[in-house]
């Protein structure tokens, strides 16, 4: 016969900054990164030939985000989180 203890409760501290910062960093990058893919998808399925072979698009291919586009919806994300009121505007 097995003696089990009782499991003991998992602890968890809170983060600070530089770790809070770095998952809405993490979070932004790949919210822009899914965002640039459906645009992406979309630009594939726009693409058509014409009679000569030549590609024929209606809708210009996405720009690929930079670190500024992360940097700027990490900005949004975390100005979102310390707003005192979700619902006050600036």
């Amino acid at each position: 016969m097995e003696n089990k203890l009782p499991a003991v409760p998992e602890v968890k501290f809170n983060k600070n900054g530089y770790e809070i910062r770095t998952e809405v960093l993490q979070m932004a990058k790949e919210l822009v990164g899914q965002e640039f893919q459906y645009k992406y998808m979309g630009w594939e399925a726009s693409v058509q030939k014409d009679k000569d072979g030549n590609l024929v698009t209606k809708v210009g291919m996405p720009e690929f985000p930079g670190l500024d586009k992360v940097l700027e919806t990490a900005q949004k994300m975390y100005d979102f989180v310390n707003q005192a009121n979700p619902n006050h505007k600036k």
